[in-house]
């Protein structure tokens, strides 16, 4: 199982058309992990649907906060690798420091993942 760690906010100025390309990026990356054959998996995908539950109304509030990155750090805890994409990001630095600390191994490319 590997957690796809990219930009969520980082540069998005929290535009929802922007922040979407960000979890298109790591969708598609999790896509190409699947077809090579791993468990791929992204924070995002487990922490928006409660995020919007839970009754948060804009990005960063209170009950956005509560879940977004406490998820991914859990979901990460349960993970095999992180394969680290995209652009500057601090919660997906904060994942590969996570990771390393963790022992488990770290990709930077696509192409370093066995398949």
């Amino acid at each position: 199982m590997i957690l796809v760690a990219g930009p969520y906010r980082s540069g998005t100025g929290d535009d929802p058309v922007k922040l979407a390309a960000h979890v298109d990026a790591m969708n598609e990356a999790a896509l190409n992990l699947f077809r090579a054959g791993h468990l791929p998996v992204t924070g995002e995908a487990l922490a928006l649907p409660l995020i919007q539950l839970a009754g948060s109304t804009e990005v960063g509030d209170p009950a956005f906060d509560e879940i977004f990155h406490p998820i991914a750090r859990q979901l990460l805890s349960r993970c095999d690798a992180v394969l680290r994409i995209g652009g500057p990001s601090a919660g997906a630095d904060e994942m590969v420091e996570q990771a390393r600390a963790e022992g488990k191994r770290i990709f930077t490319r696509l192409e370093d993942v066995p398949a």
